[in-house]
């Protein structure tokens, strides 16, 4: 059999019914359950409680532990993380001791985590010891919390129903050792057969680096790829809650978009740049480099094979696959009239951006101005304009709220799609404030004014994959000529 590695996300996991329906049971009998192994993140909202809101930032346990404010608040919003926990476990457990289990699990694991952060308070009251040097190691363990929690229940609810399920717990709860994310994944699966156990893996693991605080609230699917890369599986599947689709289905209309059905890893890339959530840039590069292909299906439309990415993958004729795009970015320009003939000019501009963790997700430059589109705070972006303006005399700094839109493909050198691309979203009213398409011939990209986002998106939608530019151009070069 096919040996996978699958990931679940946060929304399809907290569809305990559902998930167990199409994904980890479905019609699959004896040892048709089996080869597979499943990586789960944290129930949705579980980690913004833990932490802060991942869209709106609002604080969760972590944020008000960091702040300066009312130094015990943090208590009480991890009694309320605990009474959500107990909430959910109500839901997914009728059986009573296996909800006690539940609750009994989770209350020692909170528990023990509030003692531990009381102890570093205490600790941190004597003027040898600063907090802030251990606010990364107490996101990591706040964080491992809600996987912690939902691989457990997943573990026990299969149980119930006959699976022979594990928990296998990557977090290093009460283990002292610094064993690299490799180590601690093979030590944990030392002894299972999974051909005859099905194993529920946290997405958070514990390691000297630390997850978090490399790859943000991405860490989920580094794990599931480098479990996937260590185990040599023959797929990867990740289950979200929509198809990888040519737009956003809440912007065009479901009936409009398109499931992509096969990309390439090149694609997926761009699509992490954007913002979009297909795979963590990291994760597939590392399934990338291990050869695997990346399936991307939909919890909730199991029948469908989904979307594979792969790195060998090239369509047979040039076409634009997505639409998308980013709101909510900064256009970071730098102005010198003496910048023309200076080599290694942008040094100082890229030194502010790294030192205050600003990404850049696009750039261009002429002869005395370089252009940088950034995803940062306006205070991050404030402290590195002050920055280069300190480090570079002559330089005129400005900053503009500004969006993003990108026709992207594996392939897109398409005659004329450029300027088709053009001519949509002027017909639709939308100014440019810069246009760009690199030489590999995958991505187009359109800065524009933040109002015109949807309105951009639909345009180009539109008229390059509704009504199917490239395709219609193709069959038009075709024709043998009259």
């Amino acid at each position: 059999m096919k040996r996978t590695v699958e990931k679940i996300g946060g929304t399809s996991i907290a569809d305990t019914e559902t998930v167990v329906s199409n994904v980890l049971i479905g019609n699959r009998h004896g040892r048709e359950l089996y080869n597979r192994v499943f990586v789960v993140s944290a129930y949705s909202g579980m980690t913004d409680l833990l932490l802060e809101h991942k869209k709106s930032g609002s604080p969760g346990v972590f944020s008000l532990f960091a702040g300066a404010g009312n130094k015990w608040a943090w208590t009480e919003a991890l009694s309320s993380v605990a009474i959500a926990m107990q909430a959910r476990n109500a839901e997914i457990f009728d059986i009573q001791a296996d909800r006690d289990t539940a609750d009994n699990f989770i209350l020692e694991r909170i528990e023990e985590s509030r003692n531990c952060l009381i102890d570093l308070h205490r600790l941190c009251a004597y003027g040898q010891f600063r907090l802030d040097e251990n606010l990364a190691t107490v996101r990591e363990v706040l964080s491992s919390i809600g996987e912690a929690h939902s691989a457990f229940n997943t573990a026990l609810l299969l149980r119930q129903k006959g699976v022979a399920a594990t928990c296998v717990d990557l977090t290093g709860w009460r283990d002292g050792r610094a064993l690299t994310l490799e180590e601690r994944m093979s030590e944990a699966l030392d002894g299972i057969d999974i051909s005859e156990e099905l194993p529920i893996v946290t997405g958070y693991a514990s390691c000297p680096e630390g997850l978090v605080r490399q790859y943000g609230r991405g860490y989920t699917e580094v794990t599931f790829a480098r479990l996937a890369a260590l185990l040599g599986a023959d797929e990867a599947i990740i289950h979200k809650e929509f198809h990888l689709s040519s737009a956003d289905p809440n912007l065009v209309g479901q009936d409009k978009v398109r499931k992509i059905g096969s990309t390439n890893y090149d694609v997926a890339d761009q699509l992490s740049n954007m913002g979009m959530e297909a795979v963590h840039p990291k994760a597939a590069q590392t399934l990338r480099q291990s050869g695997i292909p990346l399936r991307v299906k939909n919890t909730f439309d199991p029948l469908d094979e989904g979307t594979v990415i792969s790195a060998s993958y090239a369509p047979e004729a040039p076409r634009a696959d997505i639409v998308t795009g980013m709101k909510g970015i900064f256009a970071l320009e730098v102005f010198d009239q003496d910048m023309v003939g200076e080599k290694g000019y942008d040094a100082a501009v890229l030194d502010a951006l790294t030192r205050h963790a600003i990404r850049i997700v696009s750039k261009c430059s002429n002869a005395n101005t370089i252009t940088h589109y950034v995803d940062g705070s306006r205070k991050s972006l404030k402290r590195a304009t002050a920055d280069i303006e300190s480090t570079l005399k002559g330089a005129q700094v400005a900053v503009s709220r500004v969006a993003i839109v990108s026709v992207i493909g594996a392939d897109i050198d398409v005659p004329g799609i450029t300027a088709r691309a053009l001519g949509a979203l002027h017909e639709a009213g939308v100014s440019l404030a810069g246009l760009q398409q690199v030489s590999r011939k995958t991505d187009i990209q359109a800065v524009i004014a933040e109002g015109d986002f949807e309105l951009a998106i639909c345009a180009l939608h539109k008229a390059l994959i509704e009504e199917d530019f490239c395709a219609s151009l193709q069959e038009r070069r075709l024709q043998p000529a009259a």
